[in-house]
């Protein structure tokens, strides 16, 4: 199993002056610690208007920046917002291609439906998002190998063009699908591209679930002659490798965790309570399931039955306002197998999981909420020394 750096350049508040483009400096140090390290790809998430929660407006420009601080370590966008009102095809084409040429061939392109607020940022139907998804992985490959290239669907129309420059790496690049539900899964599957997703809290066992209606997938997947092959599993989860468990509490890991899975429904409105329900279900909250459920979301339901699980009793105090202490969130965390904090044997007792589960490469997390930027790179750094190449 590969390990890879995802990248939200995230800063909780409170923030110091010139917090955003130190923000960016940092995010710079932690990539080329991550080239230095041997982890695999840097992936970038694609988000807009999401205060604290992500400053990767133009992931583009800085997986750019990226690739020309690093020597080895790949680039993955994870990954452009599909919908057409969001990203046009075909400048997801040029773009791609010409961040693969500047790379030197280590872009990796990922595509995401999106969801929540970014849909209703940019006015996108939301029916028509899952459909524009499948299309833009059939028609971007295409972009790429027809000469010239034209198209003429119910969502799309491009009349014939040169569509330039053409990436370095033969075909393509690698092409992935971020998922949230066994259909999103299973899709990826059946258009033989990569799969990406998250474990939202929830336990290793359902990711393990939704990998396999991917399998099932690929298993029905016809060969295509126009877009590469991949088969690859990956999946983001909240990592922070510490020299001791108590290094791991000061550090506030557990806590920026928890303030991460909080802030979610606000930054991207989402009722808390899908929020909620999509941790205990192992869904994510932009998944059918999910959507279909915000007509009947309560927001503002916050009550904490006696039965409550614990992450979400955490969670709740946190949206009441109360606070909830570093050593409290760290040890409701550490029982929670999806959550890799902790020191080095116990991240990989948790990392090795994710392997039985068939995933190939484990996208990790390391900047997120209040983490110390000092407290990042110790973890990347010991992530790199007892862990990278050792699972």
């Amino acid at each position: 199993m590969k390990l890879d750096i995802f990248c939200e350049i995230q800063k909780s508040k409170p923030w110091r002056p010139d917090h955003e483009r130190t923000l960016f400096q940092e995010t710079l140090d932690q990539a080329r610690a991550a080239d230095a390290h041997g982890f695999d790809t840097w992936w970038q998430v694609e988000h807009h208007g999401a205060l604290e929660f992500s400053y990767s407006a133009a992931p583009e420009v800085v997986l750019t920046a990226i690739s020309q601080n690093t020597t080895r370590l790949r680039v993955g966008h994870a990954g452009v917002l599909a919908p057409f009102r969001i990203n046009h095809p075909l400048r997801v084409a040029e773009r791609a291609a010409t961040l693969d040429l500047l790379s030197g061939g280590r872009f990796e392109l990922g595509l995401a439906k999106s969801g929540g607020k970014e849909w209703e940022t940019f006015g996108v139907d939301p029916d028509c998002a899952r459909d524009q998804l499948r299309e833009a992985i059939e028609v971007i490959p295409r972009m790429w190998s027809d000469e010239p290239f034209e198209w003429h669907s119910e969502h799309l129309e491009v009349p014939e063009r040169e569509v330039l420059p053409k990436p370095l790496q033969k075909p393509h690049p690698r092409l992935w699908q971020t998922a949230g539900s066994p259909e999103s899964f299973r899709m990826a599957g059946e258009l033989g591209v990569g799969v990406l997703g998250t474990t939202l809290l929830s336990p290793v066992e359902f990711m393990g679930e939704l990998l396999a209606a991917y399998r099932e997938g690929l298993a029905s997947s016809e060969p295509c002659s126009y877009r590469r092959r991949n088969e690859e599993q990956g999946v983001f989860t909240f990592v922070h490798v510490a020299e001791s468990r108590s290094a791991a509490i000061e550090n506030g890991a557990a806590l920026s965790a928890l303030w991460y899975v909080h802030a979610a429904p606000i930054i991207f409105k989402v009722p808390r309570s899908v929020w909620y329900d999509a941790i205990r279900s192992g869904m994510h909250p932009n998944s059918p399931e999910m959507t279909a459920a915000l007509k009947d979301a309560d927001q503002t339901s916050l009550e904490i039955s006696k039965d409550e699980i614990p992450v979400i009793r955490l969670l709740k105090r946190m949206a009441l306002g109360e606070t909830v202490s570093k050593e409290e969130a760290h040890e409701v965390c550490e029982t929670m197998d999806s959550v890799i904090i902790g020191d080095i044997d116990e991240c990989r007792r948790k990392m090795r999981r994710y392997r039985e589960i068939g995933c190939t490469r484990l996208l990790c997390l390391m900047q997120f909420g209040q983490i110390p930027h000092a407290g990042v790179m110790d973890s990347i750094r010991l992530c790199g020394e007892h862990l990278v190449g050792r699972l």
